[in-house]
């Protein structure tokens, strides 16, 4: 009997010194945890994880602009030469979850050691952090570059403060950052805040021309990406028949270019401002490269600043638009991660109504709702007022679960992060915090919504009714809720002249109100809980 030939070994697996962990919002090429990789002995991991477009019920459109995104940077990457194993949301024998696919690959890679930068979402850490642990493996958290103000210095900064305030901090921001300041050490104009002149409603006769925001032709890639997501997530809300949002560095930069070129202009003026079949008004439509760090905050800021100093955009819409960046993105993300997890428990008024279910289908009759929610279904975006304003003041006064409508926003926007999403439902949108780090409850009547837009126009209901048929929802709500919570409003500074108001109406009037508002709760709420 001859002997079976020797079967040759496999060639040992060379040891693996660092394995890079990129996350679906950390797309920057500039990112430290990318400094020093060597491709013989590093690698690059990325992970599309399907449970996280199920988690909450993920509009098409943001599913679609992270999966292109993270496509396009894993090409970018191995260009330059680096090692990426890359695992698709269709991987064969792949658990959903992003924690398990990330154990299933510490166990076949076997690192020395992980290197991330920091999250954008809490329990994400939390469970990374302990898969590496059971793993056996170290994982080094980096400082994300990506933001101006770091964790660390974002709670010194608050440690020194009697209240979280954006106004202060923002300030604080300004002088450090050295951003729209005179040379004799004030704030550019002598003012720190141009809001006032930022509140304006369009004309009678519409908004005009506007010109349009940059949008991109699928290629390739996102085309690809577009095939899978119809065809594994069909069945979730939103389309994505208008999908033209940046997924490179290159569009992002070119999307940032034609807002600083053409509509900065008239950004601040018209911020504020809703109008039907106007889904993007004079906004800029950056926050999703942002929020994938496509663009940093540094040049977006500095291109805003150096349009005023060039002298084509005018100082409050160049500072309307910088205190959205400097002041309010960074200050959010500092009370999130100062605050959780407890935000996300958060329910302070003791709202605990469903959520809706025409919020995932725009069937409603109140039309600003209808106009705001059909524009997030058809783009995944609405701008900052459509969201505390309209979905967000129906969130408060209907008292719908905070938890609820905190999953619905973090599903249905393209720039949806946690970190963004869950304190500005939260804390500033519902109150759920008590004023944490807001100076007020935003509570208003149908008639904001009335001097803002042309909602109302044609609407069955009119904001100036507050019982009957013919009542504005909003109305109705905005006075049961002043009713219900009355004490603590007439003891807030912001609130009591709306208490004074409540307090002028007849017994007989405020308890029509009271029954009124359960027939509302009863149409609009409790009969349409989502499934």
């Amino acid at each position: 009997m001859t002997d079976m030939p020797a079967v040759p070994a496999m060639p040992a697996m060379p040891a693996l010194r660092q394995l890079v962990l990129i996350l679906g919002d950390q797309l920057s090429h500039d990112s430290p945890a990318l400094a020093g990789l060597d491709a013989a002995q590093d690698a690059v991991l990325m992970i599309e994880a399907p449970g996280e477009a199920t988690r909450v019920w993920s509009h098409q459109a943001r599913i679609a602009i992270f999966l292109a995104a993270m496509r396009h940077h894993a090409h970018a990457l191995r260009q330059r030469g680096l090692t990426v194993h890359y695992i698709r949301c269709d991987a064969p024998g792949q658990p959903p979850g992003l924690a398990e696919r990330f154990a299933r690959a510490l166990a076949e890679l076997q690192p020395r050691v992980v290197k991330a930068l920091e999250p954008g979402e809490w329990g994400i850490e939390q469970d990374l952090q302990r898969t590496a642990a059971q793993a056996g493996i170290p994982l080094r958290w980096l400082d994300d570059p990506h933001f101006l103000c770091s964790r660390a210095d974002f709670q010194r900064w608050a440690a020194r403060e009697t209240e979280l305030r954006m106004e202060f901090f923002y300030r604080w921001m300004r002088q450090r950052e050295r951003v729209l300041m005179a040379p004799d050490g004030g704030p550019a104009g002598g003012r720190w805040n141009f809001d006032a002149d930022n509140r304006s409603g369009y004309p009678k006769a519409g908004p005009g021309e506007i010109p349009p925001p940059a949008r991109f032709a699928p290629d390739a890639i996102t085309r690809e990406v577009i095939d899978e997501v119809r065809q594994h997530f069909g069945h979730h809300p939103g389309t994505l028949d208008h999908f033209a949002w940046p997924v490179t560095r290159e569009q992002a930069l070119q999307a940032l270019h034609r807002f600083i070129d053409t509509r900065l202009v008239h950004f601040g003026t018209w911020q504020d401002a809703m109008w039907s079949d106007t889904p993007f008004g004079w906004h800029a439509l950056l926050s999703s490269s942002l929020n994938l760090h496509l663009l940093h905050p540094r040049e977006v800021i500095a291109a805003a600043e150096a349009a005023w100093r060039d002298g084509r955009a005018a100082l409050p819409d160049v500072e309307g638009f910088i205190r959205q960046i400097l002041g309010w993105r960074e200050f959010i993300r500092g009370v999130y991660w100062g605050d959780m997890p407890g935000m996300a428990q958060a329910n302070h008024l003791q709202a605990h109504e469903p959520l809706p279910g025409w919020w995932w289908t725009a069937d409603t009759p109140m039309a600003c709702l209808r106009e705001a929610i059909g524009q997030t279904l058809r783009h995944g975006y609405a701008h900052h007022i459509q969201r505390l304003m309209v979905t967000g003041l129906f969130a408060l006064l209907a008292r719908l679960r905070p938890d609820q409508v905190a999953a619905w926003y973090l599903a249905v926007y393209v720039d949806a992060v946690e970190w963004v999403e869950l304190p500005n439902v939260a804390g500033m949108a519902l109150y759920a915090n008590g004023g944490r780090f807001t100076s007020k409850p935003y509570v208003a009547s149908g008639a904001y919504i009335q001097r803002m837009s042309n909602h109302c126009q044609g609407c069955r209901y009119k904001p100036a009714v507050k019982t009957g048929s013919q009542a504005c929802p909003f109305t109705t709500l905005y006075w049961a809720l002043l009713d219900r919570h009355e004490a603590e409003f007439a003891s807030h500074p912001r609130t009591a002249l709306m208490v004074k108001n409540l307090q002028r109406l007849s017994g007989p009037d405020r308890q029509a109100i009271r029954d009124w508002a359960e027939v509302v709760l009863d149409e609009h709420v409790r009969r349409c809980a989502a499934a």
